[in-house]
């Protein structure tokens, strides 16, 4: 494995950190997988309660820039530690006193905090180990290792949840412990592994806040890219759920299936990339939105109720293809950026205009299904599709160029 991975990366200290990235994947799919059930069984929350639960939830990811500004003077790999950290102090408040519902919604925005800081820390450095024209096979290992974890804590979560449940546990909160505080143990080793990884490189510290006007294009992707993330991660699943019935073990599933793919897929995405460039990807990767949008939205119209269950089912796991995808605008960030910190900031930013859209569109989007029917809504989102897609067709491809420092480690 080590050998394949130098022909991708050019430092094999790369190793361990990809090993705290399957661990953190390995953490964030049994927590996402037991979130929506700790907090109905535990805090007692309805729709109510858990629509109005996403505001301080995403804040973190809107607020990403900022939160990189406090951070300007740490390297990326103290990045990923401060993130480490926060989450550990979020699976520790959970543990301790998860039972409180104000205790488990301030422990919630530690673990959001730490998660959408880790994003942006994780993509720069697995690019700036990258050997030289190797940058989407770096990003595309990267999310592989990811989603090979977090396929697996789709499933331990609640294979744990069962074998409590079969030795009696019947107490929510007892068995809800016990995930939290193998959490505890898993961020811990994580943490062990960022700190095998020695620091030999100087870094500059990065701006405290950058917009350039030279990633106007970055920034629009971004946006439309948070509003289709929003439409299909938060309504594809009602879709399933209030058409068609699904049961939640039948989401869970498809959430699991879903990090399989991109565990297999995403790699070679990012050896597609480093071949055919990031501007046909994303050109290519825009239409397809578009097809699966108008799938989405007027399958329950054309086909009988049990054809358009699977076809939904099944478009809902090629959206995850598409979400891989976006390896693609990282690397078009990249081409624009000169430094790796400017690139990391650049990242953040663009993570927090894809969270301030994603808030709008979660509340423009429940009105639009509610008063005016799921093919509006999809519709909606196909026209994103086709913004991406005019976007996309005007990037320009520069002649590649080194970004001379290295990421700090």
């Amino acid at each position: 494995m080590k050998t394949n991975l130098s022909k991708i990366f050019k430092d094999n200290k790369i190793f361990s950190f990809l090993l705290t990235v399957l661990l953190f994947g390995l953490i964030s799919g049994m927590y996402s997988g037991i979130l929506n059930n700790y907090l109905h069984e535990v805090l007692g929350m309805g729709k109510t309660e858990r629509g109005l639960l996403e505001f301080p939830r995403e804040m973190p990811g809107l607020l990403i820039f900022l939160v990189m500004a406090l951070l300007y003077r740490f390297s990326e790999m103290d990045l990923v530690k401060i993130a480490l950290v926060s989450t550990l102090i979020g699976m520790i408040g959970f543990f301790l006193k998860g039972d409180v519902t104000s205790i488990g919604i301030a422990m919630i925005c530690f673990w959001s905090i730490g998660e959408h800081l880790m994003m942006p820390a994780r993509k720069s450095i697995a690019i700036f180990y990258a050997q030289p024209g190797q940058e989407g096979a770096a990003l595309g290992t990267l999310r592989g290792y990811f989603n090979g974890g977090q396929a697996a804590g789709y499933y331990i979560g609640p294979l744990i949840m069962l074998i409590l449940t079969a030795l009696g546990i019947n107490q929510a909160f007892s068995r809800y412990r016990v995930i939290f505080f193998l959490g505890i143990i898993l961020i811990i080793a994580a943490l062990i592994m960022t700190f095998l990884i020695k620091d030999t490189h100087k870094s500059q510290p990065r701006k405290k806040l950058f917009i350039s006007k030279k990633y106007k294009k970055y920034y629009l992707l971004e946006i439309f890219f948070g509003a289709r993330k929003q439409v299909f991660l938060t309504f594809a699943p009602f879709v399933l759920i209030l058409k068609y019935g699904a049961s939640a073990a039948y989401i869970s599933l498809l959430y699991g299936v879903w990090s399989i793919i991109n565990m297999f897929l995403a790699p070679q995405i990012g050896k597609l990339l480093d071949k055919i460039g990031y501007k046909k990807v994303l050109i290519w990767d825009s239409l397809a939105l578009i097809i699966l949008c108008f799938l989405y939205g007027f399958s329950g119209r054309l086909f009988s109720n049990t054809t358009a269950f699977i076809i939904t089912s099944i478009v809902f796991l090629l959206d995850s293809i598409s979400f891989a995808m976006g390896m693609a605008r990282d690397l078009y960030a990249k081409s624009k950026s000169d430094t790796n910190e400017e690139f990391t900031t650049t990242l953040s930013t663009g993570l927090s205009m894809n969270h301030l859209i994603s808030i709008i569109i979660a509340i423009a989007g429940g009105f639009l299904w509610e008063y005016m029917g799921i093919e509006y809504l999809f519709s909606a989102a196909a026209l994103v599709g086709v913004g991406s897609w005019i976007i996309s067709m005007t990037l320009e491809v520069p002649q590649k160029k080194e970004i001379t420092e290295k990421v700090t480690t």
